[in-house]
């Protein structure tokens, strides 16, 4: 599938003083498209000024109105007037793009599917520096991953110690947080915590973001779809969610989780060090006994608690 030259991004990174060959290397594009558009640019008398208020598709018409529709597959979605619609009240990302689906089937277009709409979505306010995406909704996302510390079970029979995995699961909104001990990473287990998860919570949202684990994610390439292990990709049709991987390189992607898991090594690991666990019922109980203090304790830069913003509001 061809890829549209981003006219409008082009436009604005010009107007902040980038040099062609910046442009070029930042958009993945050759340097002669970079050029093509200035030269445009310059004969059509437009600057970034001129277009600002226009949608890329509408700016890209103006710059190459000879080009035919059909050079890219999918009809592309609005992306700048969906960030605008997102900031009322009660409006997710779930709603925009089902009116876009519906748009699609009344002009006959072919829309894009839930997961790379999110995606595209969430590259969009990447590259125009927009920041309000990180201003959490209730009940929108969730973010995964596994802690990094870990903790021990003692066999009583060979006196070996025995790691102990944590799954560590945030709404980023509330910063609610579940914890759940494992002996294994495997792609059984990373489910299994899942559906735990979405009990603890008592459901689920629109979207879950995770790291690139090879337990959920098998391809995450700059461009195209996705590519989900069956069993995760199943998972995410049965909840009717849009798994979003995080890309590489970009913590503030899952950045909650990222701060869950630091807080809960201080908050349940710490705490527990140097007490002694024979079972991993018992280890279960300890964790959540610390989890709800965690959850229940409250902000210190923020009114409430987890557990009152998550009952209040999310």
């Amino acid at each position: 599938m061809a890829r549209k030259i981003p006219v409008k991004l082009m436009m604005q990174y010009r107007d902040q003083g980038f040099s062609r060959n910046m442009i070029a290397k930042t958009q993945k594009v050759g340097r002669s498209s970079v050029s093509e558009v200035f030269k445009w640019a310059d004969k059509l008398k437009l600057t970034y000024e001129d277009i600002e208020e226009l949608s890329d598709n509408e700016v890209y018409r103006k710059f190459f109105p000879e080009r035919p529709q059909s050079e890219v597959l999918y009809t592309l979605p609005d992306y700048e007037k969906i960030h605008k619609e997102l900031q009322g009240v009660g409006v997710t990302l779930k709603l925009p793009w089902q009116e876009y689906v519906d748009l699609c089937k009344d002009t006959n277009g072919i829309p894009v599917g839930y997961t790379k709409f999110c995606e595209d979505y969430q590259r969009h306010i990447d590259q125009y520096r927009l920041t309000n995406h990180l201003k959490h909704k209730p009940g929108v996302s969730m973010q995964v991953d596994w802690s990094g510390s870990t903790m021990d079970l003692l066999d009583t029979d060979t006196g070996e110690l025995i790691t102990v995995y944590l799954f560590v699961g945030t709404l980023p909104y509330s910063q609610y947080t579940y914890v759940e001990p494992t002996l294994d990473m495997k792609s059984d287990t990373w489910l299994r915590c899942h559906m735990n998860m979405f009990e603890y919570f008592g459901g689920t949202t629109i979207r879950l973001i995770c790291d690139n684990l090879k337990t959920g994610v098998l391809s995450h390439p700059k461009e195209g779809d996705i590519v989900l292990n069956e069993q995760y990709e199943s998972l995410a049709n049965h909840y009717i969610m849009a798994v979003m991987p995080a890309q590489v390189r970009k913590p503030k992607q899952k950045a909650a989780v990222e701060g869950a898991v630091g807080k809960i090594a201080m908050a349940v690991i710490a705490p527990l060090r140097n007490e002694i666990y024979t079972t991993m019922g018992e280890l279960k109980a300890a964790i959540r006994e610390k989890l709800e203090f965690y959850n229940a304790k409250p902000f210190q830069k923020r009114e409430g608690s987890r557990r009152l913003i998550f009952t209040e509001s999310e």
